[in-house]
């Protein structure tokens, strides 16, 4: 981005307010000359001076629009001032040093130089012109001045070309940061619907399995009829309620699902009933996971018991992967109303762990909390241990023991449990 709207981020300042301040300037340098000023010769001003003063205002108000041909009428302004007054116009000369700053500053460099050395050129004859003399300072004078100024105006340009290049390789950066979070999370959500997949289709199984039950039992038996009905209202309650949770989901990631791309699972969803497995697993890997259950044990709903499950399998995974020592501390905390997981682990000396990878296993670890409706905390705490901490929402009444999915209680007893490595 450049020109105007360049110049007003950079600065804060409205280009027009500038050319207005830098007119109403110049425009009292040359009201100040008529009233108290005085030629080479000591002559007074003349009315020449006045429009002079005049036209510099309305030069200068003009330069960013077209600074071309503002600096072609100045050099002529000046020119003409001369021939009729016999001498230059402090005034008109100022001006032209700004038109050429402006010309450096925004046309072509090339375009640039030639209007520098022909104004340049065009000035020195002016000035030399009243003096009778090729070789008076004066005349020398207008070739420093004009050169400084396309000087300037050329720095300014490289800096205002500079900073434009920076802010679009920003931009780009940002841009692209963007798109592989979006991809990684959909990625994420495309892993979480497919898992989801097993869950509807098993309980929509049952569901079908009863009603058939309930359809064979209802004219000779209608208290087993009853009961496969009861089956029947458990299942669909517990697959609104997945789907509910999930919904947001499936419905951003649902549409772009390739179902040839991989084979669809068909092991049981993992769950809690699994986690002695997986710590089995980090043991044998070279990582001591010091193991604390609290409250009592019971079924979770699947989806709930699912993300739960990996939440751990990530962080403990993380924790092996960034964590100093080799060691990581787990807490599976049953409340009456959620499932409190916490996980620490000492951290490496330097960076902090989300700061060395790339932060997509937190995210998916996210992804995953707040799709079962619960929360999710992770960061570096001044102790030197890396923290997550999540909560899962459970329901007011507890998953029945024969629920398809929900994790079986290991010991239930009410008091902590260690695992060592």
């Amino acid at each position: 981005m450049t020109g105007p709207a360049a110049w007003r981020r950079v600065t804060g300042v409205e280009p027009r307010l500038l050319d207005a301040a830098l007119a109403a300037v110049v425009g009292a340098g040359g009201l100040l000359y008529l009233l108290i000023g005085r030629g080479p010769d000591g002559e007074a001003p003349s009315g020449a001076d006045a429009v002079a003063a005049g036209a510099a205002v309305l030069l200068l108000l003009a330069r960013r629009r077209a600074p071309l041909p503002v600096l072609a009428l100045t050099v002529l302004g000046e020119t003409a001032f001369t021939v009729l007054a016999s001498r230059p116009s402090p005034v008109l000369a100022v001006t032209a040093f700004i038109a050429v700053y402006t010309v450096a500053r925004t046309v072509r460099r090339r375009t640039a130089v030639i209007a520098a050395a022909l104004t340049a050129t065009a000035l020195y004859v002016v000035v030399a012109y009243p003096m009778d003399s090729a070789s008076d300072p004066e005349g020398g004078a207008v070739f420093a001045w004009v050169g400084t100024f396309a000087a300037v105006g050329g720095t300014v340009r490289t800096w205002r070309d500079y900073t434009a290049a920076m802010e679009e390789r920003a931009q780009r950066a940002e841009a692209s940061k963007e798109v592989e979070a979006r991809r990684r999370v959909a990625e994420e959500r495309l892993r979480i619907a497919r898992e989801l997949h097993d869950v509807v289709a098993h309980h929509i199984a049952l569901i079908t399995i009863q009603a058939g039950v309930a359809g064979h039992f209802l004219r000779d038996r209608p208290d087993r009829a009853e009961v496969a009905l009861g089956h029947i209202r458990e299942g669909g309650r517990t697959v609104l309620d997945e789907l509910g949770s999930l919904l947001h989901v499936l419905r951003q990631s649902g549409d772009d699902t390739d179902e040839t791309d991989e084979a669809q699972p068909t092991e049981p969803v993992p769950g809690l009933s699994r986690l002695g497995r997986l710590i089995e697993s980090l043991t044998a890997a070279g990582l001591s996971v010091r193991h604390r259950q609290a409250g009592r044990p019971r079924p979770l709903p699947t989806a709930v018991d699912l993300a739960a499950y990996r939440v751990i399998q990530e962080a403990l995974t993380n924790a092996h992967k960034h964590g100093a020592d080799a060691v990581a501390d787990l807490l599976v905390d049953y409340h009456t109303d959620a499932l409190h997981i916490e996980i620490s682990n000492p951290v490496r000396t330097g960076p902090v762990p989300d700061a060395q990878g790339t932060g997509h296993g937190l995210t998916g670890m996210r992804e995953r909390a707040h799709a079962v409706g619960g929360s999710f905390h992770a960061g570096a705490g001044a102790d030197g241990r890396f923290r997550l901490d999540v909560r899962l929402p459970l329901p007011e009444t507890e998953t029945p023991a024969d629920a398809p999915g929900g994790s079986a209680a290991e010991p239930a007893a009410t008091t902590a449990q260690e695992r060592p490595a």
